[in-house]
């Protein structure tokens, strides 16, 4: 059939068929990016426009003219030039500055010409620098920065620190973060890791991928933990006076060189205003200079003042020597005058490397942070030939410059020092006399030994009888004839006499000098003042006395404090049959006396026919711990009468060691036994829980809780029942039947359990089994009780 004429294109009155969704994703996606054109060239256009103004600004200043005669010069001067308007007005901006602003500028777009040969970035970096000098702060270079060099880069905030000479930094600028934020991290102190203070250590660019990953917190980690940092240490001429950090909201991997450069080109612009506030180079003020010279020149220690030497570039290069102070003694033997005006490398070549001289001074400078070592090698090099020694440094920045104090070590003076000082702490005086001449010598210290003035005329040896006590003559007479007499080598201890009549305790030893004949020619030696020592051991023999009866007192407390256990509870008892039950005791007191416990055990048929069983454990050792025992024993025994159950009787008896004893504590377990029933009522206080071994295995019983006695004033105890099978036995223990050095209480129950599952002829056997095999070596007392039902 033939189609119409119209059939396949929509007709006059028919509407058009729609357009895929593809097709219309695509048009709405050009028309957004369009759009974002257009408000980038607008923005663009926008600081173009105020970098013009700018330049504007600068041509009315200089030329004298009015805004439209500006303007037109303007178009004039770029068209003849053969570049854009707003090149040219940020020419005219790095001209009028005259600052390290613009070098920086032009070293970045040096560098960044050949990774971006788009006009983009010398925009963003022309722009950053017209705001960073129109900004009157800190503050509203870091908004500066961020809106125009790095919000383009995908940056997110910014922060300007200012770096103290103690190593603090001080929140200087920031953009992007809260308020909030800035206020909590307004200064760091000294010392804390920061991601800032990485790169002022470093003194060098640092790049975190993310914060979290660096492990290093820094401002803005609530906000964005995950996001990454570029971190750059701000200054110019080796001197750092702050860092810039930058900071993305996502993981930021390594960037490239040229953001880099750029990073490091802003950090040079963020010092422009940080550097206001610093310290002024001492090279700038001579007034300043000469006062630090003057300061230097009054120090007791070697020192010399060091200025910055910057390359043309305005890079670090060396630092010269601007004085060296009268005190200051050259390592390598050159006049003093010869240093002055040299650099630092030319005068010491070796400090670049082998002892980090230079490093350290270069540090000094740019941190502000100073520099001490008690001890140092330093190696100069002087006609290539290397003179090394020990010296104490001390490296310090003021007033923009370096103060560097060195002393070297002369051993001899050294060693001279630390005779003096071994002399001094030991009392010691030396002298020497001449048998020929009679001359005699004294060093200060012996004088000051027999109290006599500095310019007094030493006493001759042979005098010595005249000034020592009368009862030390025979020892002081046989001392010289020994050294004088028969020439040989002696010592003796007296009682020195001195004039201001002070008796000093002096040991004395000499012996003969001999020339190269071989004959003696004088006598030398030295006295020491032990009167300290003597004094310290009559002191000991005293302690030793008092020592001696307070060992024996002690011995006579232990002895009864052992009769009195021993009177008390037997160390082995017979089985005792009552109502039904077989009870058997056992106690092993501990083998030293100083270590006799309070541990006892009860077994007791009271009025009402039931049976009272308990053991307990009085905290401590000797005479006390005994004494507290009886009295808790003895009321437990008077309380029980009254019919109460366990646990109000261990209610009743926390009140007699809290309030009617000498700070007693204790642990107690506690039975009483009702054979009509065949059932233990049983509590606790601290103690270990009972164990029941039945039918061939051993269980402890549940741990019900209760505090330890005396602990608290008031508190109250919970109780449980145990129904008694025939031939059921039950334990009850002091903790000195398990306890084992290094093992867990775990490891020991598990033993005991084992132990007490074995089968044994009848109780005692069972008792006697369980003293035996279980592996306690604390030497403490044991209390053991067996209950067995028949």
């Amino acid at each position: 059939m033939p189609r119409p004429a119209h059939a396949g294109r929509p007709g006059r009155d028919e509407p058009p068929e729609p357009a895929p969704p593809t097709a219309v994703a695509g048009r709405l996606a050009a028309t957004v990016e369009r759009l974002r054109d257009e408000v980038g060239r607008a923005q663009a256009a926008a600081d173009g426009r105020a970098l013009v103004d700018l330049a504007k600004g600068v041509l009315i200043a200089r030329l004298g003219c009015g805004p439209v005669e500006a303007s037109q010069q303007l178009h004039t001067l770029a068209t003849e030039g053969g570049v854009t308007v707003l090149a040219f007005a940020a020419e005219i901006v790095n001209q009028a500055s005259r600052d390290q602003l613009s070098d920086a500028t032009r070293t970045f777009l040096a560098h960044a010409a050949a990774d971006a040969p788009d006009a983009a970035a010398v925009l963003r970096i022309r722009t950053a620098e017209a705001g960073a000098l129109a900004a009157g702060d800190t503050q509203a270079v870091a908004e500066s920065l961020l809106h125009h060099a790095v919000a383009p880069l995908g940056a997110h905030a910014v922060a300007i620190w200012s770096a103290g000479p103690d190593g603090a930094l001080t929140l200087a600028g920031y953009a992007g973060f809260s308020a909030e934020e800035a206020r909590r991290w307004r200064y760091v102190p000294p010392g804390v890791p920061t991601t800032a203070r990485a790169a002022l250590t470093e003194r060098g660019t640092v790049v975190s991928e993310t914060l979290s990953g660096s492990g290093l917190p820094s401002i803005g980690a609530r906000e964005c933990p995950d996001g990454g940092r570029v971190v750059a240490p701000a200054g110019t001429g080796g001197r750092i006076v702050g860092v810039l950090e930058i900071c993305w909201p996502d993981p930021l991997p390594t960037p490239p060189a040229r953001i880099q450069r750029q990073v490091e080109a802003l950090a040079e612009l963020c010092a422009h205003t940080l550097d206001g506030t610093a310290e002024a180079p001492a090279a700038g003020g001579p007034a300043g200079l000469a006062e630090l010279i003057d300061l230097v020149d009054g120090l007791d220690d070697p020192a010399l003042v060091l200025l910055p030497h910057l390359e043309p570039g305005g890079r670090l290069a060396d630092f010269r020597v601007a004085h060296a102070n009268t005190r200051f003694v050259d390592p390598a033997g050159r006049p003093r005058g010869a240093l002055t005006g040299t650099l630092l490398l030319e005068a010491y070549p070796v400090a670049a490397g082998v002892c980090g001289l230079f490093d350290l001074v270069e540090r000094v400078y740019a941190t502000g942070e100073a520099f001490r070592a008690e001890r140092m090698t330093i190696t100069a090099l002087v006609d290539q030939v290397p003179l090394t020694g020990a010296a104490g440094i001390s490296i310090s920045r003021i007033a923009g410059a370096v103060l560097l104090t060195w002393r070297t070590d002369d051993e001899s003076v050294r060693l001279a020092r630390l005779l003096q000082h071994a002399q001094r702490l030991g009392r010691i005086g030396g002298f020497e006399e001449h048998l020929d001449t009679g001359e005699i010598a004294w060093n200060a210290p012996l004088f000051d030994l027999y109290g006599l003035a500095l310019d007094a005329a030493p006493i001759p040896l042979a005098r010595l009888t005249a000034h020592a006590h009368a009862d030390d003559a025979t020892a002081v007479q046989r001392f010289l004839r020994t050294v004088l007499h028969r020439h040989r080598t002696a010592s003796t201890a007296f009682r020195l006499h001195r004039p201001d009549g002070i008796v000093r305790h002096i040991r004395v030893v000499a012996e003969p000098v001999r020339d190269t004949d071989d004959r003696v020619v004088g006598v030398r030696g030295a006295y020491q003042d032990i009167s300290a020592q003597h004094w310290t051991e009559v002191a000991l023999a005293a302690t030793r006395e008092q020592l001696a009866h307070t060992a024996q007192e002690s011995a006579e407390r232990n002895r009864l404090a052992r009769q009195l256990q021993h009177a008390i509870m037997p160390p082995a008892q017979g089985p005792i049959d009552a109502s039904g039950l077989r009870v058997g005791v056992r106690y092993r007191p501990a083998e030293k006396d100083h270590l006799v416990g309070g541990d006892w055990y009860d077994a007791v048929v009271l009025p009402s026919k039931q049976v009272l069983l308990c053991v307990g454990d009085v905290a401590g050792h000797g005479i006390d711990a005994a004494t507290g025992m009886v009295v808790l024993r003895n009321a437990l025994r008077g309380l029980a009468t009254t019919g109460a159950g366990p646990a109000q009787l261990l209610t009743w008896l926390n009140l007699v060691a809290h309030h009617l004893t000498k700070q007693v504590t204790a642990t107690v377990v506690c039975g009483l036994y009702d054979p009509d029933t065949a059932t233990l009522r049983w509590a606790r206080a601290g103690h270990l829980p009972p164990v029941l071994v039945s039918g061939g295995a051993a269980r402890t019983l549940p741990q019900i809780p209760g505090i330890l006695l005396g602990a608290l004033a008031e508190t109250t105890y919970a109780e449980d029942e145990l129904v008694l099978g025939l031939d059921d036995t039950l334990l009850m223990y002091t903790d000195g039947l398990i306890e084992r050095r290094g093992d867990s209480l775990e490891t020991a129950l598990r033993q005991l359990l084992d132990t007490a599952a074995r089968p044994a002829a009848d109780l005692d056997a069972h008792l006697d089994q369980l003293l035996t095999f279980t592996n306690a070596d604390t030497d403490d007392d044991t209390c053991l009780i067996g209950i067995e039902r028949r």
